[in-house]
Parts: C-alpha cells; sequence; structure tokens
C-alpha cells in the first residue's frame, strides 16, 4: 500500500497498513539538507528536494509545497525581506498607511513570481512522486491573507471599526486564493491545504462572519476539480470547532492545546482529524518515550478516520531520534 492509496483509504474509514503520518515541515527540512532558508523559500527546486529528503527520512505519506505565508502577499505588492538563513519578514504591510484597495491588483498564479515558484514545486514533485504520494499545495484563507496585506493587529480593530470595508478586503483575498488553489490542482496537487492562523484568535460569531464563508468558497472551487482539502488554523481552536467543520475541509489540523477526543467528536465522521502532538514540549524537547507516549494516545482517541502529526510546524532542532519514533509507533500500531 502506498502512501496516495493508505491516504484515500483512511479518509473513507477503510482498513489501513499503518496510520499516515502529516507532519509538516519547512525550516527543519531547509536544514535536514545543509540549505539557507533564503533558498527553500525563493527556489522550488531546494523545497522539493528538501520534502522529499525527510519524507524518505521519517517515513511520511504527503509531499508538501508549503514555506511561508508570503507568496500571495508578495505578489500582490507586498515588501517581503528575505534574510539568508531567517524567518521572511514584512515589515510594512501593504495597506499599513490608508485602506486603498486599489493597490490590490490580481496577480495570475502563473505569471506572479512567488504563486508561480509553487506551481513549479507542485509540478516537480508530481513528476519525482506520481502517484506513490499525495502532492499537497498550499494557499492563505482570505482571513490570514487580510492580516498579511494589512498587519494582523489592524486587521483585529477592522472586525469592529471597518467590517464593510474588510468584506471588500475578503473578497478580494477570496478570487487571490481561490485562484491559486486551482492553478495547483491543475498543476498537479492532489490536496491543498488552506492556513488561517489568526482565525484562532475571534469569536465563534467573528469566525462565521469573516473567515468560514471564505473557506468554504475556496475549499469548494477544490472539490469541483476533484481535490482533496486540509484545514490548518494554530492556536486554541476549541471554541470554533463545530464550526470548523463546516468549512467542508476533508482533514482538518487541531493543534497541540486542543483536546483531540472532542475534536474527533465535534467533527463526527464529517472530517479526519489530523494532530495534535506538542511539537515544542514532546517534539523538540522530549524524547523517543515522550513521543512514543503522545502518539499512542493520539491514535486512542482519534477514531477511524485519525491522520497523526504534531499540532504544527515540526521546529527547526528536533531531533531525529523523535521523528523516527512517531513513524514507529504508527508501524506498530496499524489497525487504528
Amino acid at each position: 500500500m502506498n502512501s496516495l492509496e493508505r491516504v484515500q483509504r483512511r479518509l473513507r474509514g477503510e482498513t489501513v497498513d499503518r496510520v499516515p503520518n502529516f507532519n509538516i515541515f519547512m525550516t527543519f527540512a531547509a536544514h535536514f539538507i545543509g540549505q539557507p532558508l533564503r533558498r527553500y523559500y525563493l527556489d522550488y527546486r531546494t523545497l522539493v528536494e528538501a520534502s522529499l529528503a525527510v519524507r524518505d527520512a521519517f517515513e511520511l505519506d504527503i509531499v508538501q509545497a508549503i514555506s511561508d505565508p508570503y507568496r500571495e502577499a508578495c505578489d500582490l505588492g507586498a515588501a517581503i525581506d528575505f534574510p539568508e538563513d531567517g524567518l521572511p519578514v514584512c515589515r510594512i504591510p501593504l495597506l499599513a498607511e490608508g485602506v486603498d484597495l486599489g493597490r490590490i491588483k490580481w496577480v495570475d498564479p502563473g505569471a506572479g513570481r512567488r504563486m508561480s515558484d509553487r506551481l513549479d514545486a507542485v509540478r516537480l514533485f508530481k513528476e519525482r512522486v506520481g502517484d506513490q504520494a499525495p502532492v499537497m499545495g498550499w494557499v492563505e484563507g482570505a482571513f490570514a491573507e487580510a492580516a498579511d496585506l494589512r498587519g494582523a493587529g489592524a486587521l483585529l480593530e477592522d472586525l469592529a471599526e471597518a467590517p464593510a470595508w474588510l468584506d471588500e478586503l475578503l473578497e478580494l483575498c477570496a478570487q487571490v486564493e481561490i485562484g491559486f488553489a486551482r492553478a495547483q490542482v491543475a498543476a498537479g496537487a492532489d490536496m491543498i491545504g488552506l492556513g488561517d492562523a489568526l482565525a484562532s484568535q475571534i469569536s465563534p460569531r467573528m469566525y462565521r462572519r469573516f473567515a468560514l464563508p471564505y473557506e468554504q468558497r475556496i475549499f469548494g472551487a477544490v472539490h469541483e476539480m476533484g481535490a482533496l482539502t486540509r484545514l490548518h488554523i494554530c492556536g486554541n481552536t476549541t471554541h470554533i470547532l463545530a464550526d470548523m467543520v463546516l468549512s467542508g475541509a476533508d482533514i482538518i489540523d487541531v493543534d497541540w492545546m486542543v483536546d483531540l477526543g472532542a475534536a474527533a467528536a465535534a467533527f463526527n465522521g464529517q472530517a479526519a482529524v489530523c494532530g495534535n502532538i506538542d511539537p515544542v514540549a514532546v517534539m523538540l524537547r522530549g524524547d523517543p518515550a515522550d513521543v512514543t507516549a503522545a502518539v499512542q494516545a493520539n491514535l486512542a482517541q482519534g477514531g477511524p478516520r485519525y491522520i497523526s502529526a504534531a499540532g504544527c510546524e515540526i521546529p527547526d532542532g528536533t531531533a531525529p531520534a523523535n521523528l523516527l519514533a512517531h513513524a514507529r509507533v504508527l508501524k506498530i500500531r496499524p489497525q487504528l
């Protein structure tokens, strides 16, 4: 059973030889192959090499064209700095001074420098893995993209002070993300992940108003093209679990501070729950025994469609022994 078959069967609730491993690797992957982060962010060939290396080393069941949240923002005109071996930084958000939405111009994903680089990554992944493993593309949720363009603090103020203007911004962002998602599926992506991190910081009412409708539209466009969807919202999403499942995502990631059993109950078979090993306390600072205990606990709570992963990105500096322990437990408990 290859990884693509394993994931497809798992999502149908069928028996698999082992539970899929969906850990997210970014900075770890770049340094694992000895490359600086700038090259990982800006050269799709480095990203693909890094993702394939960690897949092979730690028995992942997915390859992922994921790197940073600024691909769309960069192509829309935001000034992003890429240090040689540091995280990208948006020093002045595109919409920080004033609220002129005319500054946002539609960009064809194939023409945008950074969006086209991700499309190239998807194509190369498909060439390298074929139908042996799912290829996951990535987009920002409209709410997260608005935060990238406006600045998170200013956007949270807009929720109360300028909701009508925010609706216009979110609509523009949604159109960009739908186009980018479709382009990645056309390039060969079997799945589109959607990151909407800031959504964990707002109330259920605001989530239903300002984030959920756009997640639904983006996922609807992906499903129309026959691909799978994965929703990733970092942080404590306990208060919006019941709403997140309404997004239509096939897989929903939950972070370490969310009760995994509660998430599985809230999703009630409508979506597969994915997570939620503590990426810092367990994966980075723990040892193989800690990882083993955490994985076993999650396997017992996640339900018949559960997919195993840390709650968020695997931190740079995580011991390979911990990642191997994760893979080892999944092979020991294949029936779950």
